[in-house]
């Protein structure tokens, strides 16, 4: 392919001076040979290609004194400092995928399948209901309740058994007698169950 006709010594020189043209310049005189370098050597598609021709033409305008002419040519260093945007956005987009795909894996293996959720969940309702018709007393099923909503305070479960006019020693010894009743009822049921 061949190079533009420009005095690039030339126009390194009027970037590194900072006229206010040479940007635009550089932009105009090698965007489309490192665009077309990109799509067809690499392969990139044009979003990548005009992403990374930029990415490179900004960082040669931000840092122009890491370009040695004595190197090679402005044409190749912008083109190979484009394959290289290339390549970083290649392999981030490739990382991304299988951490995606590895991501939906886990994801996938983890979840259940409907059928076998909605059973649980009929099987758990069936056992609910079961429970409250066994429990005899209504502040063990008020404790119960607490239990299943995950409510651990004793000032709330004393609240709701009707125990708001004990002391706080006496409204905590309750709570955790009704606790540990509703908890040995659901051991040797479970051990029923089991048998």
């Amino acid at each position: 392919m061949g190079y533009p006709s420009v005095d690039e010594a030339g126009l390194h020189q009027r970037v590194l001076q900072g006229d206010p043209v040479a940007p635009v310049d550089v932009f105009q005189t090698y965007m489309d040979q490192i665009l077309k370098i990109l799509i067809q050597e690499r392969g990139c598609d044009a979003e990548v290609a005009n992403d990374s021709a930029v990415d490179a033409v900004m960082s040669y305008l931000n840092e122009p004194s890491r370009y040695d002419p004595r190197r090679g040519r402005l044409s190749t260093y912008l083109i190979q400092a484009a394959k290289n945007r290339a390549s970083d956005r290649h392999r981030t987009a490739t990382s991304q995928a299988r951490r995606d795909q590895d991501y939906a894996n886990v994801v996938t293996l983890q979840q259940r399948p409907p059928k076998e959720a909605l059973e649980d969940a009929v099987e758990a309702k069936r056992l609910l209901q079961l429970v409250e018709k066994l429990l005899k007393r209504e502040k063990d099923k008020i404790t119960l309740e607490h239990f299943l909503q995950d409510e651990r305070s004793t000032e709330a479960l004393a609240e709701a058994l009707g125990l708001k006019a004990l002391s706080p020693e006496q409204k905590k010894r309750e709570v955790k007698r009704h606790k540990d009743r509703l908890t040995k009822f659901l051991e040797r049921l479970g051990k029923e169950g089991n048998t």
